[in-house]
Parts: C-alpha cells; sequence; structure tokens
C-alpha cells in the first residue's frame, strides 16, 4: 500500500450515503410497522434484521462497480488466503464466551448455576412444555452454536464483512493501519444503533447502549480486521462474525436467572470485552497486529 495515496472521499462518501440510507429504514421498520404489538414487531425484526445484514456488502458492489468502474474482483470474495486463520475464526469466539462466564461470576455479574434454571423457565414457558432435562437442551445448544449456527449465519455475515472489512477497511487504509481499524468499528458499530434504541443488546439503555455497541464493534472489529490483514478475504471473519452471534449469549445458559444482560452475561456485555481486549494485547504484544494487506 502506497502510504502516500490519499483516501478517495467520494467512493468512500457513496459507500456509507448507500450503506446507511438503506440500512437504517430496515432497522426501524419494527418500530413503523409492529403496530405496537410486540410480537409482530419481533417477526419484523427477525426478517428485516436478518437482510440488512447483506446491505453493506451491496453498497459495496455498487460503489465498486459502478460507481468506481472497478471489478468486483476487487473485493476478494474469491480468495479464502491462509487456511489456519479460520481455524483461529472457528475458535475465537467460543473462547470468548467460555471468558465471559467465567468474569461474569468472577465479577459477581452473574451466579454460575449448573441446575439450569433458566433453562428451566424457558421450556416451563413453551406453550406446551417437554419433558426434556434441562441438560439435554444445553448440550444441543452448544453442539449447534459451535458445530452449524456459525456455519448458517456466515452466509449472512458475509454480506456485512464485505462491505466493513473487504470494502471500507482497505478504502481506509491510507490513513495508516491503526486508525483504518478503529474507524472501520466505529462506523460499525453506529450503523447498529436503529437496533439498540430498540432494546438490542442493552434492553432499557437506549442511549448508553449506542456507546456500548460502539465499544465492543472497536474490539471484535479489531479483531475481524487483523483476520483480514492476514488472509485479505472476507470469508474469515464473515465465519469468525457467524460463530460470534452464534456463541454470544451461550453464557447465560449456565449463569442463575436476572442477570443484566447490559453488564455481562453476552460478548457483547463489556464484561465480554476482556476476552477480547486480552487476545487484541497479545496480538500486539506479539507484532500481529496491526499488519499490512498480505500480498
Amino acid at each position: 500500500m502506497n502510504k502516500t495515496q490519499a483516501v478517495n472521499k467520494r467512493e468512500l462518501t457513496w459507500f456509507l450515503a448507500l450503506t446507511f440510507a438503506l440500512s437504517w429504514p430496515m432497522f426501524l421498520a419494527p418500530m413503523a410497522l409492529g403496530g405496537g404489538d410486540p410480537a409482530a414487531a419481533q417477526a419484523i425484526a427477525s426478517i428485516a434484521w436478518a437482510l440488512v445484514m447483506f446491505v453493506p456488502g451491496l453498497a459495496a458492489i455498487v460503489t465498486t462497480r459502478f460507481v468506481m468502474g472497478r471489478e468486483l474482483k476487487s473485493l476478494n470474495l474469491g480468495r479464502l488466503g491462509p487456511k489456519r486463520f479460520y481455524l483461529w475464526a472457528w475458535l475465537l469466539p467460543p473462547v470468548g464466551a467460555v471468558l465471559t462466564l467465567l468474569f461474569t461470576v468472577l465479577l459477581g455479574v452473574g451466579k454460575l448455576d449448573l441446575s439450569f434454571a433458566a433453562v428451566q423457565e424457558s421450556i416451563a414457558a413453551l406453550p406446551t412444555p417437554v419433558a426434556v432435562p434441562p441438560l439435554v437442551v444445553v448440550a444441543v445448544e452448544i453442539g449447534a452454536s459451535l458445530l452449524l449456527a456459525p456455519l448458517v449465519n456466515t452466509i449472512f455475515a458475509i454480506g456485512e464483512e464485505v462491505g466493513w472489512r473487504g470494502y471500507l477497511l482497505p478504502t481506509l487504509l491510507p490513513m495508516g493501519k491503526w486508525r483504518a481499524i478503529l474507524i472501520t468499528g466505529a462506523i460499525w458499530g453506529v450503523w447498529h444503533a436503529p437496533a439498540i434504541i430498540q432494546g438490542h443488546n442493552y434492553p432499557g439503555h437506549p442511549i448508553l447502549g449506542i456507546f456500548l455497541m460502539i465499544g465492543f464493534c472497536l474490539l471484535l472489529g479489531t479483531i475481524l480486521s487483523w483476520l483480514y490483514l492476514e488472509t485479505r478475504s472476507p470469508w474469515a471473519p464473515a465465519l469468525a462474525h457467524g460463530a460470534g452471534n452464534a456463541v454470544a449469549a451461550l453464557p447465560m445458559l449456565f449463569l442463575a436467572p436476572g442477570v443484566d444482560i447490559t453488564w455481562g452475561g453476552t460478548l457483547a456485555a463489556p464484561v465480554g470485552w476482556i476476552g477480547m481486549a486480552l487476545f487484541i494485547a497479545w496480538l500486539v504484544y506479539t507484532r500481529r497486529l496491526p499488519r499490512t494487506l498480505a500480498e
């Protein structure tokens, strides 16, 4: 990368304008179309918020091909890069979930509950309760979250990662690697704001939650950027993104009911940031970060 090269403000403006103009109405659809019915709003959110994950990638494609006139191969969708980083992408989120559980308990944010009372409450709340041992439910949840869900989630996460790490990060790299990584993460966090004000991730904290989401995205985005810079492919960060979504709430299975997820119990909560911060510190200490684009 030529360090004297300037960021192309025109393409950056097009990408951000398309991304936010298309995304935020979709994020707000549950409020606009739910009609005050929580069940309807939840159904709309499930659909609209799944589809909105493809918008950053779509904006990257439109900006690359039709605004800048470049070939789409520059987004590196046909590239995988070194395969070992896909093992990192798959395993780092579960390790982060384990650390989140550990620190949630150690810091007193939640209490360990191996009787799985929260799972029992969920089973009892079903319209037709079933006689399934809680341990079986937990085992199935863990198995699906580790093996199946990351692959399914990657299909949606690639839509985001083509945009954020595949397009925005390289576009900002002339500013410097750390600036590019942090600005990409901050923009990614702000992008979630309409979902956060509706109670997603940080219920009861619509304003504080936006800042907490930005903090979370700065940390997770740094790790996803590291995976991109090592592979020069959006697929590795997409797998890590999908795996992270799959295991984000797993610690809650092992905690007594009543944990305030704004502060602990999930990867997005500040307690969940500790493991990510430690890993980033290790990347910096071992000079694995920052990296320039692989040749």
